[in-house]
């Protein structure tokens, strides 16, 4: 009876019954799924549209438009916004030939919604396309039932101490496995370029990872995938938060390192590029941590204490296999002299395209202090 309570009233809906309806044909026409990013900059919403046949590339999928009042993203006198697609998926819900489009958004005057920050970071990527940026992200997430509470967790407690749970096996250990394989599959089908996933260290807690993708490729698969989570989890009736610290006392927060290297980096002697990159970074922390979750760092503030894990978020650091460090050095990269590093500050969270963009703002675009400059006229 706990279990059943904790998950939402339309899971529980004959699914036999609509996969009668979905093996229907859809005589040459396609679904078409827009995705967008809320006003929340953490939110995605989405809405459908027929075409009239399969589009082969973005440019066939048409701009459309929504009601950013609904959204938080406009005022009711003027709340048309723009909604133009910029990568495009295949649909695994609904399966082929229909797909799942991302957007961007666009206000009335065409400028970019404030959440848009995607408009920026494909300015500062195509400057830094000869540098040949690699990322790689390691998305944490806990799963809720509907009520609120860690899914699986016993009702009126806690489960045991963290311990047995990171990678763990067994139905006293992981909670909610389905739905991260049914997640997997679904990316897989998408086209989302994710490989690999995980338990985590708090019980109900995991992580899938996307990458490796090179420039504005890391934010357009990582929203994709954690679109594909949400929708996933409907299905099953429970709720994916990405909440940095969404149990208070003695469990890990989550957290989405991300992976980075350049073209120098991965060749051989590139460590010595690895090395500037953080001494780079080191001189620019406050900065990154405003950017690194969608508060100015008030939510990472609750979960980079300097335990569980996690550097302190008033100070820099960086080691070779240092999963209390800032940045992390893994170690077959320091025996190897090249390759890449870790910067672990990122919270779950976090908006990939503004991580990525501070990132090669800082190690490749040498900029410095708080303030970032505006490369429009460049």
């Amino acid at each position: 009876r706990a279990v059943a309570m904790s998950v939402s009233h339309s899971s529980r809906l004959n699914k036999l019954v609509r996969e009668q309806y979905m093996r229907l044909p859809q005589d040459g026409r396609v679904q078409v799924t827009y995705v967008w990013i809320d006003g929340s900059g953490e939110g995605v919403r989405c809405k459908s549209r027929t075409l009239d046949r399969e589009p082969k590339s973005i440019e066939d999928v048409p701009e459309w438009n929504f009601d950013g009042s609904s959204t938080a993203q406009a005022e009711g006198s003027n709340s048309d916004m723009f909604l133009v697609p910029v990568c495009m998926f295949r649909d695994p819900f609904c399966l082929d030939p229909n797909k799942l489009v991302l957007c961007e958004v666009l206000k009335y005057n065409r400028k970019p919604a404030e959440t848009n920050l995607r408009h920026t970071c494909k300015k500062v990527m195509d400057l830094v396309k000869d540098s040949h940026p690699w990322f790689g992200m390691e998305q944490e997430y806990t799963l809720l039932g509907i009520n609120g509470h860690p899914y699986g967790w016993p009702d009126n407690g806690f489960p045991g101490p963290q311990g047995p749970y990171y990678c763990g096996v067994g139905a006293d250990k992981v909670y909610g496995r389905d739905i991260v394989e049914s997640h997997y599959k679904a990316c897989l089908y998408a086209g989302v370029k994710i490989c690999g996933t995980n338990a985590e260290v708090m019980p109900s807690q995991w992580e899938f990872q996307v990458g490796p993708c090179e420039g504005i490729e890391m934010g357009d698969h990582l929203w994709m995938a954690r679109f594909i989570l949400h929708r996933v989890c409907e299905d099953f009736g429970v709720v994916a938060t990405l909440d940095p610290k969404p149990m208070t006392g003695n469990w890990n927060g989550a957290g989405c390192h991300t992976n980075y290297s350049t073209e120098e980096m991965r060749r051989e002697g590139g460590l010595k590029h690895i090395e500037a990159a953080i001494e780079k970074l080191s001189k620019r922390h406050d900065y990154h941590i405003c950017v690194y979750d969608p508060r100015g760092g008030r939510d990472n503030s609750r979960r980079l204490t300097g335990h569980h894990e996690t550097s302190n978020i008033f100070e820099f650091s960086a080691g070779v296999a240092n999963r209390g460090a800032s940045i992390r050095i893994p170690r077959q990269v320091g025996q190897d002299g090249c390759g890449y590093f870790e910067d672990r500050r990122p919270a779950a969270n976090c908006d990939p395209y503004a991580v990525t963009e501070a990132i090669m703002r800082t190690t490749v675009l040498n900029e410095t202090g708080v303030e970032t400059k505006d490369y429009a006229d460049h």
